[in-house]
């Protein structure tokens, strides 16, 4: 039965007394719990439980694969609707010349952007969960993409009479090329992505923490930024790929830089101030602005009606996107050959993109009050990739800046996305030839200004410098190794680093003596706080770390260090106090043979500690410096002999208390670690009164 009382008095603060039995393990096992009986179920009931189909459980798979079917229905029109189709057309239209831009980053033609800005979009209203992420084209991944087209279709295998000596480039053929290589590997991203949902593996972007993720998209930003400088100036230079493509492409630029062209200049640094100071007045008005001002699309309009009419490609050498076809292509099936070269990329790019969506998704869940289903999300962007491969797309995933768009200009659903499908799809079928005099450089202005979000990360560095330095480890890792051995290579490295951190964790937990504050129950780490107070004869240790086969050895390294106690080396001194003992009790026989005076001996056994006491027979004396439960007595006087005692206890520690608070789980070796340094503190009172007889001390 448990008692408790409180204490009532105003002044004094309100405590709790708590009086309750002391139970044994075994006792609670055998009296007062009981395992519930469960009757195992055979493998094949198993399965044939799992696949039983019942109404219910098809109602729910279908509404699990198709989550439109559980908002559509009851979707408010009056409530919805306005707000759907105003954010539908503010994305749509930042959509457009993303899409064109994003395509440069993915080595593609400009209209296969829009392509992967329509098909993906609309396949996502009808299987995805989030209410407010953009679907469709990202510089992130567009660049992987790039990389992987580029290091497939180099140049070099399109050059004219198979040299390079005069580095002419059978463009066309290259391009029909990359595209081939690109769609096969949107294909077998969408397998990789529908594959991991089915498994239920929604919970694979948990191993690509935030830091991270930031690192690397911060160090994408800088890949991009660096190959759109050869669009900003107007010069020609090779995309390069792989490790230290970054320094290669800078070298290129400035190598090449006297040819650049000054109307391109003009023009894409013009663009960019003028796109920089829109997003900063959307940022600054953001509340009192009903939409963003459109500043991407009033650049593509302007710039391309300038160039139109001062036909800039002709009279100055201003490189244009060039032609786009009205329409959309037929189908085609994918060139599969590839498919063993390309899974590794497929993969990296499966997961990032995925990790990018689904941070995305439950952010905005987390805002609006609902829950997104991780699973479906790969179900969804595996569907979207896969089924739009066969129309000439590329890999999509969510854009930050236009689910913030999205989001801000007041979309409620998934609506709002299916709008800005068919915006982009009328563009297409349309007036797709109309962005043809567009040129590169604007592309090149809008895709740097988007990633002025990405390059504010780096104020991540001071706030994890003041946080936490592992983490602050694990983004500059990321952020360098992906800077410098590119985005693929650099993804496996920070992986693999972050993985190694958590090992480290463990080899390195903080290890404390905590003690008690005075007049309270409360213990804390002795050397942090002065208020805390070690308790006599006790040393409690704690260790802020699971126990396994990794650390066991420095968990029990570290509690012999911060205690003071060495299992072995007190093993060792009372070995050798025995050895003594046992010689002086056979010279004290010896004496007492020829003395009728004979002496009893009292042999006082602390069993906590397996330390002995011999206090000889003879007038009342009391031990020198002989320590009592863990405190030293002071009051004694002067021995006339060491003989009169000579097993002494070896340390005033007479408890140990190992705090398992912070410790998740322990294996089988860290048992016995545990287990083993138990039996050598707490020495067996029958084995010590084993030896005590084999010697001789007692009888």
């Amino acid at each position: 039965m448990e008692h408790v009382t409180v204490s009532e008095e105003p002044s004094a603060a309100l405590m709790y007394h708590v009086e309750r039995p002391v139970f044994s393990e075994g006792y609670i096992d055998s009296e007062l719990l009981h395992r519930k009986k469960r009757t195992s179920k055979s493998l094949q009931r198993r399965i044939a439980e799992h696949l039983r189909c019942s109404s219910e459980k098809a109602k729910s798979v279908v509404f699990g694969f198709l989550p439109i079917l559980t908002w559509l229905p009851s979707y408010p029109l009056k409530q919805y609707l306005f707000g759907d189709i105003v954010s539908g057309i503010s994305t749509g239209v930042m959509q457009l010349p993303q899409g064109l831009a994003y395509a440069m980053l993915a080595a593609v033609p400009p209209v296969f952007g829009l392509y992967s800005s329509f098909y993906p979009v609309l396949l996502y209203t009808f299987f995805g969960t989030s209410k407010h992420i953009s679907i469709g084209t990202f510089a992130v991944i567009s660049l992987m993409i790039g990389g992987v087209a580029v290091r497939e279709a180099p140049d070099s295998m399109f050059a004219v009479n198979g040299t390079n000596a005069s580095q002419v480039v059978d463009f066309e053929a290259r391009d029909a090329r990359r595209v081939e290589v690109v769609v096969a590997l949107t294909t077998l991203v969408g397998i990789i992505q529908l594959v991991l949902g089915l498994l239920r593996f929604g919970f694979l972007a948990i191993y690509l923490t935030e830091p991270l993720v930031r690192g690397f998209t911060t160090a994408a930003a800088v890949h991009v930024s660096v190959s759109q400088i050869k669009y900003l100036l107007g010069v020609h230079t090779a995309r390069f790929n792989g490790p230290l493509s970054v320094v290669y492409s800078l070298d290129a630029v400035f190598r090449n830089i006297a040819s650049t062209n000054v109307v391109t200049l003009i023009i894409g640094l013009v663009c960019t101030v003028f796109l920089y100071i829109i997003k900063d007045l959307n940022e600054r008005f953001k509340k009192k602005l009903p939409i963003p001002i459109p500043g991407e699309i009033i650049v593509v309009i302007v710039s391309t009606g300038i160039s139109y009419g001062m036909v800039m490609s002709e009279n100055y050498g201003v490189e244009v996107v060039g032609k786009i076809p009205t329409g959309l292509l037929p189908p085609k099936i994918p060139d599969f050959s590839v498919f063993p070269n390309l899974f590794p990329d497929a993969f990296a790019i499966s997961v990032v993109g995925f990790s990018i969506a689904i941070s995305l998704a439950k952010t905005f869940a987390l805002k609006h009050g609902y829950s997104v289903d991780g699973n479906q999300e790969l179900i969804a962007l595996g569907l979207c990739n896969f089924m739009s491969s066969f129309f000439h797309t590329f890999v999509v995933t969510a854009s930050m800046s236009r689910s913030l768009v999205q989001e801000s200009t007041g979309g409620h659903t998934e609506i709002a996305g299916l709008l800005a499908s068919i915006l982009v799809l009328l563009v297409v079928v349309a007036i797709g030839f109309v962005f043809q005099p567009l040129p590169t450089t604007v592309l090149a202005a809008i895709i740097m200004v988007n990633l002025l979000g990405m390059f504010k990360q780096l104020k991540d560095i001071p706030a994890l410098w003041r946080t936490s330095k592992i983490e602050l480890a694990i983004w500059l890792v990321s952020f360098f190794a992906s800077v410098l051995l590119g985005l693929d290579y650099g993804l496996v490295v920070a992986m693999g680093f972050a993985i190694l951190t958590v090992i480290y964790r463990t080899q390195c937990p903080k290890n404390a003596l905590l003690g008690q504050i005075p007049d309270t129950g409360l213990y804390f780490d002795v050397d942090e706080y002065e208020e805390a107070e070690e308790c006599s004869g006790i040393k409690i240790f704690q260790s802020n770390t699971s126990i396994y086969f990794a650390n066991s050895d420095l968990y029990v390294s570290a509690l012999k260090a911060k205690t003071g106690i060495d299992p072995a080396k007190l093993l060792a001194g009372r070995k050798s106090q025995i050895k003594y003992a046992k010689r002086d009790n056979g010279e004290r026989k010896a004496v007492n043979h020829c003395s009728s005076v004979k002496k009893n001996a009292v042999v006082l056994l602390d069993v906590e500690l397996g330390v002995t006491h011999e206090v000889v027979a003879g007038p009342k004396k009391q031990m020198d410096h002989v320590y009592t439960n863990g405190q030293m007595n002071e009051n004694h006087t002067e021995s006339d002999s060491e003989d009169d005692f000579f097993l002494q206890r070896l340390t005033p520690i007479h408890t140990i208390i190992l705090d398992f608070t912070p410790v998740n789980f322990i294996d089988s070796v860290g048992a016995k670690c545990i287990k083993s340094v138990s039996q050598q503190l707490l020495f067996p009172k029958k084995t010590l009164e084993d030896r005590l007889v084999r010697s001789g001390l007692i009888h």
